[in-house]
Formats: structure tokens, C-alpha cells, sequence
């Protein structure tokens, strides 16, 4: 079987189409300024690369020049979309209707696009937009949705209740439900496979550090805790949110800058973070640089996340009353030597010492103990696959 796995933005489209067999990837491209004016299509297949240069109004049109590209006579991999027996579509946010990968149907539209919007503003709807141009174009094609909260699903309730009357948590579903579940689940299998040992007897430190980061407890191959919360604002500082912030301060800060409660949100998603500590930006690449050249505000922002990041590991490791393994993955916890020290540091005591020659080493796209050769606990770089969870999670379904 070939699965199509789409992510859509609200003015972009990524793809990739498995083959299930062989897990291998067909084809991916990307869909940028959909909507917007300058479109274009950016497409990998049959070893080739290819660009092209149209105009696409919305989704649909994405969609069908998609599609276009899977069956081009020069970069095509399928003769016609039929042979596509189901596409994947990620989505942030499923609050707590839906808890696992699910299959597309009328009912399943309408609680998506009632009562999930709130819960993720910045992705759901685009999600749902890439969804429906979907099925406007494939009509007969199983559709499913994979969310970036299920894997979080198996958190026990002393984890991710907030400290709010019981009774409005029932009513209004204000919980904790964590991102990034995809990647999560795929390193922390890929880590236990590594390591030799069955899941269900690995307890690991997950950290998905990027510009969205996230850091979770999985034991036993599920997820007991995790950083982020109702929103993927809370949590550890990243490129531009802010992280964990007392409740107070905002009301605070949005009386003194005169803010409203939407323009105070948009302030801590999109002004705050290592960009508004460092005052420079939130590519850890120039975050680099300019510690290097002597910015303390630079400094102090890879700090701040380091430590951040450190905190959490060590809780985790409480949570879960050992640590066998730490991960690091995504753009930051894969590239980002310095970081990974800087998270390391400190937890000696758990028997985590991190070797700093292998630490060094240059990304290679493969998985990497970065460990001392005395350290009990293992620390991995692996790279992660988000994509694949989506395609074997949508096989596994139908």
C-alpha cells in the first residue's frame, strides 16, 4: 500500500508519499504561499527534483498540482492517484474527542471543525482546509487523521489536570494535551530498538527541541508526562513563545503594554521566547554566533533553554522513578551540540555523562550514542520521523 501523508499550513502544504512495504519514500515536496500570490511547488520523485511555478488560490489547487507531480511523466512515481490507497493528515489538536488515529467520516468533520479550532487557532483550521481539499479532489480515498496529541493520551489524570475547579475542567476540557506526539513516539521506540531492550522495560527522556520544543516521560513506551499543555505555549521557552509563565503576569504585562487578551496571546507566541531574551533571533545558529562574540543576551537565552530543558528531564526521571535513556531530535536537539551539553550538565547525580568528542560529531542523519562509555544512563541523537508515524498509523487503521 502507498500512503500519502499531508501537513497542511495555513498558506503551505507538505507531503510525502510511503510505500508501506518497504517504509521507504516515494516522493515529498512542498506547497508554499498558497493563497498568497508567487505559489510554487517544490517536488522530489523518481531521483529528480522539479519546481513549478503556479498559481495556487487554496488548497484544492495544491492538492491537484500534488497530484500532478505523483503522476508527472519526468518525477511521477505512480501512474494514477488511484494507486494512493489512503492519505494521512496531521493534526495538532484533538482535545479530548478524539483519542487515537481516526478515520475520516461527516461526524468526525463536523467535531473537528466545531469543537477542535479553539484548541490548536494557528493549525487546526489549516489542517482541516488541507483535509477537505483532500477529499473535494480524492473523493473514494480513506481519509484519516493522526493527531499530535494521541500518543499523549496515556497521561494518568495527576499529570495533566491543572489546578482549577474539577467541574470546569469537565465542562470546558481546560487539561493538559501536549504536541508533538508523532516524533515522541518514533524516537522512543527507535531508542528502545537501539538499545536492544523491549519498550516496555525502557524508561526515556524524550526531548523534541526545535522551534516548537517539547519534552516528554515515556515508560514503558507511553507517555506519562509532557511539557507542553492546553496550548503548545507552555512548557519550556522556544524560538518565539514563551513558555510557562505565571497566569498573573500576563494579565499584568497585558495591562501595562495595553494589550488585549487576543494581542497578549499573539505577544507570547510570537515576540517572546530565546528571540525576545536574546533580542537577536530565534535561529539558535545566530543565537550561537552571537554568544561567540561576546552577547551576554545571546548567552543568556541558550542558558535559559538549556536549563529549562534540564529541569524537566530531571522531574521526568522522578516521575518515572528511574531514566535509562535521554533523546534528543529535531532541528535543535539534532544540530545543536552545545545544547545538548548545556541539558546534560548537572545530571551526574541520575548517572547521565555525556562524552563530549562524540557530542562534537557532525549530524549525519543516523542514530548516535553520545554517551560516556561510564555513563549509566544512555543519551541518543536520533533523527526523527513524523512522517512515517503518520503513514503506519493510517496502514495500521485501515
Amino acid at each position: 500500500m502507498k500512503i500519502l501523508v499531508v501537513n497542511a499550513g495555513s498558506s503551505s502544504l507538505k507531503y510525502q508519499l510511503i510505500d508501506m512495504e518497504t517504509e521507504g519514500v516515494l516522493a515529498k515536496g512542498t506547497c508554499e504561499r498558497i493563497g498568497i500570490g508567487g505559489s510554487v511547488l517544490k517536488a522530489k520523485g523518481n531521483g529528480k527534483e522539479k519546481v513549478y511555478n503556479q498559481d495556487m488560490p487554496n488548497h484544492k489547487v495544491a492538492i491537484e498540482l500534488v497530484l500532478s507531480a505523483l503522476t508527472d511523466s519526468d518525477i511521477g512515481v505512480i501512474e494514477h492517484m488511484d494507486e494512493i490507497g489512503a492519505v494521512g493528515h496531521r493534526v495538532v489538536a484533538s482535545g479530548e474527542y478524539f483519542k487515537k488515529t481516526t478515520l475520516v467520516t461527516p461526524e468526525v468533520l463536523e467535531i473537528l471543525k466545531e469543537k477542535t479550532f479553539e484548541l490548536a487557532p494557528l493549525h487546526n483550521p489549516a489542517a482541516y482546509t488541507g483535509l477537505t481539499a483532500c477529499i473535494d479532489v480524492m473523493p473514494n480515498t480513506p481519509m484519516a487523521l493522526v493527531f499530535d496529541t494521541s500518543f499523549h493520551a496515556t497521561m494518568p489524570e495527576k499529570a495533566y489536570l491543572y489546578g482549577i475547579d474539577y467541574e470546569d475542567y469537565k465542562a470546558y476540557g481546560v487539561r493538559k494535551y501536549g504536541a508533538h506526539g508523532t516524533s515522541h513516539k518514533f524516537v522512543s521506540q527507535e531508542a528502545a530498538k537501539y538499545l536492544g531492550k523491549d519498550i516496555s522495560e525502557v524508561k526515556t527522556v524524550t526531548c523534541h527541541l526545535g522551534n516548537g520544543s517539547s519534552i516528554s516521560a515515556v515508560d514503558g513506551g507511553k507517555c506519562v508526562d509532557t511539557s507542553m499543555g492546553f496550548t503548545p505555549l507552555a512548557g519550556v521557552l522556544m524560538g518565539t513563545r514563551s513558555g510557562d509563565i505565571d497566569a498573573s503576569a500576563v494579565e499584568f504585562l497585558a495591562r501595562k503594554k495595553g494589550m488585549s487578551h487576543a494581542e497578549i496571546i499573539t505577544y507570547l507566541n510570537k515576540k517572546c521566547g530565546v528571540a525576545g531574551i536574546s533580542g537577536v533571533s530565534s535561529d539558535f545558529r545566530d543565537l550561537i554566533a552571537g554568544a561567540d562574540q561576546g552577547n551576554e543576551r545571546c548567552k543568556l537565552a541558550l542558558d535559559m533553554f538549556a536549563y529549562q530543558t534540564k529541569k524537566y528531564v530531571g522531574s521526568y526521571a522522578a516521575a518515572m522513578g528511574g531514566l535509562d535513556c535521554i533523546v534528543f531530535t529535531a532541528g535543535i536537539g539534532e544540530n545543536t551540540p552545545i545544547v545538548r551539553a548545556g541539558v546534560c550538565e548537572g545530571l551526574e547525580f541520575l548517572g547521565v555523562k555525556l562524552d563530549a568528542a562524540k557530542n562534537a560529531d557532525k549530524n549525519d542523519g543516523s542514530i548516535r550514542d553520545i554517551s560516556a562509555e561510564d555513563s549509566k544512563v544512555k543519551i541518543l541523537v536520533i533523527p526523527t520521523n513524523e512522517e512515517l508515524v503518520i503513514a503506519r498509523e493510517t496502514a495500521e487503521l485501515l
